[in-house]
């Protein structure tokens, strides 16, 4: 897939976006010089296609005539899936805070975002975005369509496999959907396109739709690690639901810790192994050096300029008395983004010189000004080199090709250990335990810092030191009830510099305003 991703870029096809301010988004065809029965003449057209889909997640939107994209006037860089969903998980919590003052920032930071803010339409419309291309691509590959363009045998069996990939990312967008805005509208292949504006679907039902789609599919994706790099398997499609499973019940009101258990243990049963060395995890080579990651988002930094995904994710974390070219960004470094005090807090020593997991720089751990780029440590987790110390090549000396992992194996040990802890069938506490300590032992070098048993309110905490910056806190702290909660503080919580409660209606982002207006049957989520 990577091969693919390249083809992909190199031709120059640009991704359109379908804007939420559009009545009918979800219902239109993504914008195509070409009609479908040329885009989808061939096989080859299929797979071009597919990669299409995969290349959404790391492409930005185009710009128009005034510089800007037609979401909310974000600049461009902005617009990649990655960036903004990084943003939507990691600046409302206790992880990272960003000292720019762009329009909308200092409201993710504080916690006091309204249904105008520009970023939370920006996530919310690129999944919409991502979901009508998949939804596209399913109405074109049906047996019908294969049938009418004479496409059989095995080239017809191919294209049903690429059918089950495109479920899954249509599920793991609505799945986005789910976890940030709870209740939005809903439209699948079968809806027709243009003729009525999207229905509102509840978020009880939408966990069963994305729970009854992976199930759907499971039988016919690739076995995991069997198909191209970058490409859901079996292994991605267990992990979704074993991350659905583990917070079924702030989505459902019903716990369903036993399928999380289930689900966790056929990835951990699946053949992936932990990376020896946890910093390999996100430097460039992180494909060849390890089998940890199971699905990701792929970049390259000659054939996708872009400034978002892991481009933002290093260069947000570089500022002045840093030097960018020992993270392979030479004339990167755009300073920003580094981590409220709780982060390193999580570490009995943040030096990185016995819980290697610990990778910062910088002095001061106070958040005393969100201006101030050196109040708060520096997270120095992500690299555009490899683990041979060799930077990536990168047009302009600041683009990444790093990929980032949005599934790894770690996760799945910490869903099957807080499971088992929290009451799950189907595990063991001894195997939960020992799941916990391979983590523990990668990261101090040996059994030094192996714990001896596990409480519920430790995997808030481990969770914090093995996955920070990788886009999980705003659910894991909404599951343990301490997002808005004023039990739990950080600096500028709540926009008080002290750190200070938020209603609970803060749990989910308002639809946006011009969906609102748009489409006559959403209802907002209630608090704004």
């Amino acid at each position: 897939m990577r091969n693919l991703f390249k083809i992909f870029t190199i031709s120059g096809i640009l991704l359109v976006f379908i804007s939420s301010c559009k009545k009918d988004s979800l219902n239109l065809r993504p914008t195509n010089d070409l009609v479908a029965d040329q885009v989808y003449a061939t096989p080859a057209g299929y797979k071009s296609e597919l990669a299409k889909l995969y290349a959404s997640y790391a492409l930005t939107h185009p710009t128009g005539a005034t510089g800007e994209s037609d979401i909310g006037g974000l600049n461009p860089g902005f617009t990649d899936f990655l960036r903004l969903f990084w943003m939507s998980q990691e600046l409302p919590t206790d992880e990272a805070i960003c000292g720019w003052n762009d329009t909308g920032i200092p409201d993710m930071n504080q916690m006091t975002w309204t249904a105008d803010n520009m970023f939370i339409r920006g996530l919310y419309s690129r999944s919409i975005y991502q979901i009508t291309v998949c939804n596209d691509f399913l109405r074109e590959s049906t047996p019908e369509k294969l049938a009418g363009r004479k496409i059989t045998g095995q080239d017809a069996m191919d294209i049903q496999r690429y059918r089950a990939e495109a479920r899954f990312l249509r599920a793991f967008q609505y799945w986005v959907l789910l976890d940030g805005y709870g209740n939005p509208p809903f439209v699948t292949e079968n809806d027709q396109i243009g003729k009525i504006a999207p229905k509102q679907i509840q978020r009880a039902d939408l966990f069963k739709y994305v729970e009854s789609e992976l199930k759907a599919i499971e039988g016919e994706l690739a076995e995991p690690m069997a198909n191209e790099y970058g490409r859901a398997d079996k292994g991605a499609d267990w992990s979704l639901l074993a991350r659905l499973y583990l917070n079924a019940e702030v989505y459902t009101g019903t716990a369903r810790y036993t399928d999380a258990i289930t689900y966790s243990s056929k990835v951990i049963k699946g053949g992936y192994s932990l990376s020896a060395d946890y910093k390999n995890l996100f430097l460039t080579d992180n494909r060849i050096t390890s089998k940890e990651n199971i699905l990701t988002i792929n970049y390259d930094g000659l054939h996708t300029q872009n400034d978002g995904g892991t481009t933002y994710l290093i260069n947000a974390a570089i500022n002045g008395d840093m030097n960018p070219a020992s993270f392979g960004v030479p004339t990167g470094g755009w300073g920003g983004n580094r981590s409220r005090i709780n982060l390193p807090k999580l570490f009995a020593d943040y030096s990185g010189a016995t819980d290697k997991r610990a990778l910062f720089f910088g002095t001061k751990l106070e958040n005393d000004d969100v201006n101030t780029f050196t109040d708060g440590l520096r997270v120095v987790k992500f690299k555009n080199i490899d683990s041979k110390n060799v930077a990536a090549p990168s047009i302009e000396g600041k683009f990444s090709s790093l990929d980032f992992a949005l599934f790894r194996l770690a996760e799945q040990y910490l869903i099957y250990a807080e499971a088992v802890t929290r009451g799950g069938s189907g595990g063991t506490a001894d195997q939960a335990l020992a799941y916990v300590n391979n983590l523990r032992q990668r990261a101090y070098g040996d059994a030094s810092g192996n714990v001896s048993a596990l409480t519920v309110d430790f995997f808030l905490d481990e969770r914090g030191r093995e996955l920070y910056w990788e886009g999980f806190r705003r659910t894991d702290l909404i599951r343990y009830n301490k997002f808005s909660s004023a039990s739990y503080l950080w600096p500028f919580k709540g926009g008080v510099k002290a750190g200070a409660g938020v209603d609970a209606t803060r749990n989910l982002y308002p639809l946006p305003t011009a969906d609102m207006i748009a489409n006559t049957n959403l209802v907002q989520n209630k608090g704004y």
